[in-house]
């Protein structure tokens, strides 16, 4: 089980959401970064589905209460056990009571944090995920705050070996850092203008040529009024060729929608289930990455791409995601 000393800005227990329920008006929800929070649980040998716990620029204190494998993916949030530096996208063996801190984020601003066994909390409606506006989900249906106590699961047998063996043969210190890591093509960067790649959205044909040439030739700033609902951006004006009333419609993660300011808002994990402004473009799936790791004041651009191509490159990331599955599964079976 792992202790809460502090809960952070915004540290919460997500899957990868809550599907099949958007027709009675409840959200998907689910984590904001679904490559991270995949990879966090390869490294730790749980199941993909399994919730980690998603932490934003601010992280909290974690007391370990057992012996764990853990790993951190995501934005570095300058992560430390017992006030040491340690590394991330990497499986780590902690000792019992040893404490994680968070400090200065160094680039993203979302870390997610898996231990071996997963973390247990009810299911609802066939997710563990947290819906703050709901309260369901996750723990008791709210953030991570002090005094909070989650309970760990059990880790896979090979696991629990991995860990006999390096406590024994390396006793020193609080805990044991793998020197290995990913391949460094599945580890992304995370940087202060970047560019996301985006497929026409339903209603694109409907904005002014001005508005079309802008949105791919401009940088956009992500707003401070932006969190797990939606991203607003700041940036030139987009228009209609002429006022049009649509009716509403279903809305998915990364939809573009421009309501009447003409300012974007890019709809992210916790989006409502329809919506009626004119969506510009969907982000494409393998890009979703980026666009939560964008900090309030970072930049955005926006490149066109066709849908047979987005389909392409994410395929080529689900690859590379089994492949790594495959690899660190031989690891813990030979010995991490």
């Amino acid at each position: 089980m792992i202790w809460i000393e502090k809960g952070g800005l915004q540290t919460t227990i997500q899957d990868l959401g809550r599907r099949g329920f958007q027709k009675y008006g409840v959200i998907a929800s689910g984590v904001m970064d679904p490559y991270a929070h995949r990879l966090a649980n390869i490294l730790v040998d749980n199941k993909e589905t399994d919730p980690t716990i998603e932490i934003t620029l601010m992280g909290p204190h974690i007391t370990f209460q057992n012996d764990c494998l853990f790993a951190l993916t995501g934005g570095d949030l300058s992560p430390s056990i017992d006030g040491l530096p340690i590394k991330m996208w990497r499986p780590i063996v902690v000792k019992k009571g040893s404490k994680l801190t968070f400090g200065k984020p160094v680039s993203g601003c979302r870390t997610y944090l898996a231990v071996a066994g997963g973390f247990i909390v009810s299911e609802v409606m066939g997710s563990k995920s947290t819906y703050l506006r709901a309260g369901i989900g996750g723990f008791e249906g709210r953030a991570l705050q002090k005094g909070d106590v989650v309970q760990v699961g059990e880790c896979s047998q090979y696991v629990k070996g991995n860990m006999k063996h390096l406590s024994k043969n390396e006793n020193k210190g609080s805990f044991i850092q793998m020197e290995w890591t990913l391949m460094a093509k599945a580890i992304p960067t995370y940087r202060p203008e970047t560019s996301v790649r985006i497929i026409d959205g339903r209603q694109a044909h409907l904005f002014n040529e001005k508005s079309k040439d802008v949105f791919f030739n401009h940088a956009f700033q992500a707003s401070s009024d932006s969190d797990r609902m939606g991203y607003r951006m700041k940036g030139p004006q987009l228009a209609l060729k002429e006022p049009k009333e649509l009716l509403s419609e279903a809305v998915s993660f990364g939809s573009i929608q421009v309501p009447p300011d003409g300012q974007p808002i890019i709809l992210m994990a916790d989006r409502q289930t329809t919506g009626g402004y004119p969506k510009i473009g969907q982000v494409a799936t393998v890009d979703l990455q980026k666009m939560s790791q964008l900090k309030p004041g970072e930049y955005l651009r926006f490149e066109r791409i066709s849908l047979e191509e987005a389909q392409h490159e994410l395929m080529k990331e689900r690859k590379l995601i089994e492949q790594l599955k495959q690899s660190i599964s031989l690891k813990f079976k030979e010995g991490i």
